[in-house]
């Protein structure tokens, strides 16, 4: 319904001719849609068509960037021309013909020359998404239509306003990412962006009592605080913003660094992570103009989830974001002939492709609630009735509490005005009783919204009496409400002292004596802290009457103490002194992390990924010890030269498919293979030969690389094995890897072949074999007698012994028993060479193979 959203009477005197800037050259009633992300200018684009054109009308999503842009364009065209038009504010002079609104309070049927539309892409949201896209829709210029918003955007203005012209817009400035850091270790001129109260409050806390202060930006805020508190910042009067996700949209401060103190909010229905939009859209804060900006996260905040992905880094820096392929419809006309209608019409589909019912918003929730009491539906008798209720449920929830609290409000609001206006007295007593400025920070948010709430009510000629004074009366009250909740604000989260001693401190913080003692940091012979690896962490301890001045003596001379601590560091890396730890993936000293490993291009070469401590040193110290830590790294990991080995000749030329299929099973296995499924068959006797030059073991079970067969060895492949996702390696519980152990057969380290109740290590099963191959070869083709003695002294069992044997081929031969009468020793067991061939080289099916009787009766046919 047009009414519900701005439905108004604007006396607009149009002058004759248009001005039009001399650089325009479009054509009459062309449709653009300027889009791209933030900082690219957008805004100030389409004020100055406006500007240029005899009339026109921009509208915002919010109230705060219409009185904005108000402020601009009376500077330009004079006070006496200008109209402001939102839900809660109006001014407007007899004579005005450029108009700043609120998107909701658009004049979509008015003759203007030009027609704004900002942060179109607004039409995908939940809540009042319905209403951008009716004025994508319909809202037109008589000369000029200008869409602003993200590039997201272009899929749909392509399909739903095919005549109209897409222009992209280059961001003037990089936007990169800055890594995770502390809180005490975020840089001045940033914003810390939180997604709840209770988190914006904790953060400003911390840094009033660590860096003075922060000034403090929400959307519950009302204009007049916000703009008071975003001076605060702009004036230089402190150095950090601690803000909601209201800060993505419109606010345009000398921000460099954005950080994230989480990566999920409540969206009105349920906990979800931040779109990467979204995220863009709250970065794009950093780095206005010409200057570059950062983004990065908050640790130590206790949230779960606050580090970005690497693909949505990307997305960010890159400004690559999905399309949006559908908008939210509602339709804006509906039909008011009794509520069973109006209700069908709100919820009706649309009929055109790519757009879609759009959620129920909470004027639609209150409207159905109230229709279910009978005394509301009785006073509705009439269409002109039910398009008044309709307004009235249209009221926005200034207060945030929920449909069921303001729907109570809106039943009694009903019932007072359905037969009438409110009356004077009582409006001006309601707001009047809202006009107290004690009480705590959130007391004075609530007065200041349900004022708000008021301050709409009085803007509807027909719902109060004196309505310009109800207007003016609200407007006062909220002025001197927020003058005191900036005032809350300021002394509970800026200590002003403590803010000048910060930004004055010169060449006095340098005087004081800062010193490492250990680990422990003194300013004054005063610890205040202690170096942790390479971070500064600050006592909470510490007792002093200037402690702010000594940590900022401290912040001072920590790098430099941080600087000459990494390059020792580097230093003793590369002597070998530094104890270094490498466990879990991350390379670490004294306890502190240096360095995380990620997978890299194959699995024996990851990559080095350093921790922020290093990535904040300077340059020249920062490559240093990243150099170090590569070589460190590549003298741990030197256990695997084996398998760099296998590697590096599976991509010779010469080492054929057959091979090079094997190498890189044996990579991917640790070094070790089952010889009966490694297709060692399929190999010529060049590749054999290739094979055993690289140092690789054939046996009669295994086919091994002996080097692995040992813990440190193991133990690096597992590292790595577990960056590349694969299973790690069952270390034995010895560390020495003796030659047999007694384990079951579900819990078989790597490395051994299980044998009953033992395991035995592969390697000395194939001595063992081979040993008993030398006797075989011996007896030639007769019963021989194998003498356990060896391998019992190596921890086998008889048993387990015997067990190897015969895997290996090898058939007992029951000795004779004594004869009657006959007392002694019993005989030993005989042996005697018959391997099971399918349980050794099993041949492919309908190959001959060579030497059999087979081939050379195949030779004879032939």
């Amino acid at each position: 319904m047009r009414a519900a959203s701005g439905n108004a009477t604007f006396a607009i005197v149009m002058a004759s001719n248009s001005l039009i800037d001399s650089a325009w050259s479009g054509d009459p009633g062309t449709v653009k849609a300027v889009l791209g992300p933030t900082n690219t200018g957008k805004t100030h684009y389409a004020i100055e068509r406006l500007c240029a054109h005899s009339s026109g009308a921009i509208g915002f999503p919010l109230r705060l960037l219409a009185r904005e842009v108000y402020d601009r364009v009376c500077a330009i065209k004079g006070a006496s021309q200008v109209a402001l038009i939102t839900g809660e504010e109006r001014i407007e002079p007899k004579d005005a013909r450029w108009l700043l609104c609120t998107v909701e309070a658009m004049p979509v049927g008015a003759d203007l020359a030009f027609v704004g539309i900002d942060e179109a892409q607004l039409s995908a949201g939940r809540e009042r998404g319905h209403i951008f896209t009716d004025r994508i829709l319909h809202a037109r210029g008589r000369d000029e239509t200008m869409i602003l918003g993200s590039a997201t955007l272009a899929p749909m203005v392509k399909k739903l306003l095919p005549e109209a012209e897409v222009i992209g817009r280059p961001r003037f400035s990089t936007l990169s990412h800055g890594g995770a850091k502390k809180l005490s270790r975020i840089a001045p001129r940033s914003a810390i962006v939180a997604f709840s109260a209770e988190q914006v409050y904790a953060i400003a806390e911390m840094l009033r009592r660590f860096r003075g202060g922060a000034a403090v930006v929400m959307g519950a805020l009302s204009p007049q605080t916000r703009n008071a508190q975003v001076e605060l910042y702009q004036s230089g009067e402190v150095d950090y913003l601690v803000a909601t996700d209201a800060i993505g949209m419109g606010l345009n401060l000398d921000i460099e660094h954005v950080a994230f103190a989480g990566l999920s909010k409540f969206d009105g229905i349920r906990q979800r992570r931040l779109t990467t939009a979204e995220m863009a859209q709250i970065a794009g804060r950093a780095g206005r103009h010409q200057r570059d900006g950062t983004f990065g996260t908050l640790t130590g905040t206790g949230s779960h989830d606050s580090e970005f992905t690497d693909e949505e880094v990307f997305a960010i820096e890159e400004h690559r974001f999905a399309p949006l392929t559908k908008l939210f419809w509602r339709d804006p006309e509906p039909r008011f002939d009794d509520l069973g209608t109006l209700i069908a019409d709100l919820e009706a589909p649309p009929q055109e492709d790519g757009l879609i019912p759009a959620p129920e918003a909470i004027d639609l929730a209150i409207l159905k609630k109230l229709s279910e009491e009978p005394d509301v539906v009785s006073s509705l008798s009439t269409p002109a009735m039910v398009a008044r209720f309709w307004e009235v449920c249209s009221l926005p929830d200034f207060r945030q509490q929920g449909a069921e609290t303001h729907s109570r409000f809106v039943s009694r609001l009903w019932q007072d005005i359905r037969g009438g206006q409110l009356g004077g007295d009582y409006v001006a007593q309601s707001i009047a009783q809202l006009d107290n400025p004690s009480g705590d920070i959130d007391t004075l948010q609530g007065r200041i919204s349900a004022t708000r709430s008021w301050a709409y009510i009085a803007q509807r000629p027909d719902w109060v009496h004196a309505k310009d004074e109800m207007a003016a009366r609200a407007r006062a009250v909220e002025a001197r409400l927020s003058d005191a909740l900036h005032s809350r604000l300021t002394e509970r989260f800026v200590n002003r002292r403590t803010a000048i001693l910060m930004k004055d401190l010169g060449s006095d913080a340098g005087l004081l004596s800062v010193k490492l003692d250990g680990e422990d940091v003194l300013v004054e012979d005063e610890q205040i802290g202690s170096l942790d690896g390479l971070r500064f962490k600050v006592d909470p301890q510490t007792r002093h009457a200037d402690r702010k001045m000594l940590l900022a003596a401290a912040e001072r001379h920590v790098p430099v103490l941080l600087e000459k601590r990494a390059t020792d560091l580097a230093g003793d890396i590369n002597t070998g002194k530094a104890e270094l730890a490498l466990k879990d993936g991350e390379i670490s000293w004294l306890g502190s992390r240096l360095a995380q490993l990620r997978q890299g291009k194959d699995l024996l070469t990851p990559r080095l990924h350093l921790d922020p401590s290093v990535e904040a040193l300077p340059d020249k110290v920062r490559g240093q010890l990243a150099l170090a830590l590569e070589g460190w790294l590549g003298r741990e990991l030197k256990p695997l030269d084996a398998l760099h080995r296998l590697d590096k000749a599976s991509q010779s030329r010469g080492a054929g498919p057959e091979l090079r299929a094997l190498l890189i099973q044996l990579i991917e296995r640790a070094g070790m293979l089952v010889r009966a499924t490694s297709a060692l068959d399929k190999l010529d006797k060049q590749q054999r030969t290739m094979l055993t030059k690289l140092g690789v073991r054939v046996g009669a079970l295994d086919i091994f690389v002996p080097q692995m067969l040992r813990r440190p060895s193991l133990e690096a492949w597992a590292i790595l094995a577990s960056l590349a996702g694969r299973p790690t390696p069952l270390p034995c519980p010895d560390p020495v890897m003796p030659p047999a152990i007694t384990t079951d057969k579900h819990n078989v380290p790597t490395g051994y072949r299980a044998l009953g109740g033992q395991a035995i290590r592969i390697d000395i099963a194939e001595k063992l074999l081979r040993e008993a191959h030398g006797v075989r070869v011996i007896h030639d083709k007769r019963q021989f007698i194998l003498d356990p003695a060896k391998a019992i002294s190596m921890g086998l069992k008889p048993e387990s012994y015997a067990q190897l044997l015969r895997l290996g081929g090898f058939r007992s031969v029951v000795p004779k028993p004594l004869a009657k009468g006959i007392h002694g020793p019993p005989a030993p067991s005989r042996w005697r060479w018959r391997p099971l061939r399918l349980q050794l080289e099993k041949p492919e099916r309908g190959k001959i193979r060579e030497g059999s009787a087979f081939a050379a009766l195949a030779e004879l046919v032939r």
